[in-house]
């Protein structure tokens, strides 16, 4: 989506590559996303302990590391959430990743401003696996 939080119903669409390499014996993994302006990368980390996933973004925007959205995979779905900020707003985020269909998983991100009573998506994406 264009513009979060102002009922905006314009989309903007375009393509990028990602890689994905698993990390400390499968226990997590790290992905670049790449665009010809922007650069993005993931860290998700497994926590046999408690069975959540903890996925932490970051990107050259801002260069930090965001704090990680929490969650666990039902029937390869999975739903993560975070608390954290847009703009000045308190908000909560959340991610969905189905993976029901490996070969094209599809992830979307969703905001809420009234702790998660409603949520506006505003981002998926729609992967597909290429051979180089």
């Amino acid at each position: 989506m264009k513009e979060r939080l102002v009922n905006s119903n314009e989309w903007i669409e375009f393509a990028s590559t990602q890689e994905c390499y698993p990390i400390l014996k499968n226990t997590g993994n790290i992905d670049d996303f790449l665009m010809d302006d922007f650069e993005g990368m993931t860290l998700r980390l497994f926590n046999p302990q408690t069975k959540l996933w903890s996925i932490y973004w970051a990107d050259s925007n801002t260069g930090t590391l965001d704090n990680p959205v929490v969650g666990s995979f039902t029937d390869g779905v999975g739903h993560f959430y975070s608390k954290g900020k847009h703009g000045e707003l308190d908000v909560l985020w959340r991610f969905k990743w189905d993976a029901s269909d490996p070969e094209h998983p599809v992830w979307s991100q969703a905001i809420s401003t009234d702790n998660g009573q409603s949520w506006e998506w505003n981002w998926y994406m729609h992967f597909s696996r290429f051979v180089q």
